[in-house]
């Protein structure tokens, strides 16, 4: 029997099933954070889970055990013993401001759609700048995650430093590159390719034993491509990488740019927060003298995803990436008009994600947020030195983040049957679900790879995993 509209907005059902629903994920939250017998996941073969849904049935009386279910089913982000890809367990106050953003969906592509998220979007703007060091010409905005985020900064590097207008007449023939770390994120490589600078363009740095950009090769690369006929307009420093957690020098890399008028920008999606650390802040020193900035706010800042700030040393220059006129938006094309960010983001209907953000800054002030990232990083020196008292475990690198990549280690056998045992270890530890970690691969060889992204999660916590991973090499 299909619902009337009327039905569909009733807002006593609504408040009766989100009562329930709240009340259901306080329970969910007490329950994930004290780890228990709680699975981090429950898993199922990616076939098995397509199939659950298909033949899920809703009961429209009972909305609480659909979303009970939906919970049973998914990663628990706040369980201590989540160690794995690079998403913060959001604060519930954040949550609470994005459920608040969903209901009222105000799109954002212009101020009239969103004023109180676009007045407050400028706020939290303005909070990363003041903390990056940039003085009152920095500016930026929020866009929807780190990969576009890093598209949108190139484009506007293409735009600042390229003499050919690529977007009014197309690409002139001239060949375009950047310079950036081998350990780089995908998405600048995916970037390069979408702007059409293809495998010539992207000119990759070796790293140090460290898996940090080799700033002493800049010079050497760069001369090499101008002789190639190739015109680099940007680097890219690491702040820090995916794999590692290594910080590129970003005050060299700014040198080497500030002497080639290049475009200097930071990928700073995971490891960018330090700048609220006291402690752990030289990380990124010189991230001040970045053209460009991109930090993922839904990674070490506790908030839901996706909230990206992407943040400008000059504010004119984030205007200039795209130029279309919309008069139906906006009336004066020649005022920069700051308050519609339609002009300046990819997305023309934007999230309320300033809300997510701006909310928990104002409720729990700036200073809880350097506390996590010290929290977390102080956290990975300690796994690192458990790790190091192990003999059968080998430590990529000491950690320089909150990421830590280590692997069995068996000296009798051959790098092909260590990297098979670590694979299937991997395995092993994903489909019993009481932890959950992942793996990376460092120069042909198979790391355990952890990110500790949970403030609940103890060094007691990290003894278990070790417990549990050498207790497998009996069973193989």
């Amino acid at each position: 029997m299909k619902k009337s509209i009327s039905e569909i907005f009733d807002t006593d059902r609504f408040k009766k099933e989100g009562h329930k629903l709240v009340d259901l994920l306080a329970n969910y939250l007490d329950q994930a954070k004290s780890g228990g017998e709680m699975p981090v996941l429950n898993w199922k073969d990616p076939d098995k889970q397509v199939e659950y849904w298909k033949n899920y049935v809703v009961d429209p009386d009972d909305i609480a055990s659909y979303f009970s279910d939906v919970l049973n089913n998914s990663i628990h982000l706040h369980h201590p013993k989540y160690m794995g890809h690079q998403l913060s367990p959001p604060a519930p106050v954040s949550a609470l401001a994005d459920f608040l953003g969903a209901v009222l969906n105000n799109g954002m592509v212009g101020y009239e759609m969103g004023p109180v998220s676009t007045a407050i979007e400028r706020l939290v703007i303005q909070c990363f700048t003041e903390a990056l060091g940039y003085d009152s010409e920095g500016d930026g905005f929020l866009t929807s995650g780190g990969t576009l985020g890093n598209l949108t900064a190139l484009l506007t590097a293409r735009k600042v430093k390229v003499d050919s207008n690529i977007w009014e007449e197309g690409s002139s023939g001239e060949k375009l590159a950047v310079m950036v770390s081998s350990e780089a994120h995908y998405c600048i490589d995916r970037a390069a390719r979408i702007m059409g600078l293809g495998s010539d363009g992207i000119l990759l740095i070796e790293t140090n034993e460290d898996f940090q950009m080799k700033t002493e090769l800049l010079e050497l690369i760069f001369q090499e491509a101008t002789e190639k006929g190739l015109k680099v307009f940007s680097i890219i420093g690491s702040a820090c990488s995916t794999a590692t957690g290594s910080y590129d020098n970003l005050e060299a890399i700014a040198e080497f740019a500030a002497k080639r008028d290049l475009w200097f920008h930071v990928d700073g999606a995971h490891g960018a927060p330090v700048i609220f650390s006291g402690k752990y802040k030289q990380l990124v020193s010189g991230i001040h003298l970045a053209d460009s900035v991109v930090i993922d706010c839904h990674k070490m800042l506790m908030t839901p995803t996706l909230t990206t700030a992407l943040l400008y040393k000059r504010s004119e220059q984030s205007y200039k990436t795209f130029q279309q006129d919309a008069h139906y938006l906006w009336q004066q094309e020649e005022d920069p008009e700051w308050f519609n960010y339609g002009k300046r983001t990819f997305e023309c209907t934007k999230l309320m994600m300033s809300l997510k953000f701006f909310t928990l800054m104002k409720v729990y002030g700036l200073d809880v947020l350097g506390e996590n990232v010290t929290a977390l990083y102080d956290l990975a020196k300690t796994f690192a030195t458990l790790i190091k008292q192990r003999n059968h475990f080998e430590l990529a690198i000491e950690p320089q983040s909150n990421i830590v990549c280590f692997r069995l280690m068996n000296n009798q056998l051959s790098d092909l049957e260590n990297n098979e045992i670590n694979a299937r270890v991997r395995k092993a530890i994903l489909v019993e679900g009481e932890f959950y970690i992942v793996q990376t691969t460092l120069r042909g060889k198979i790391f355990l790879r952890t990110t500790l992204m949970n403030p609940f999660t103890t060094p007691e916590h990290l003894v278990e995993l070790l417990d549990k991973i050498e207790g497998y090499i009996e069973k193989m």
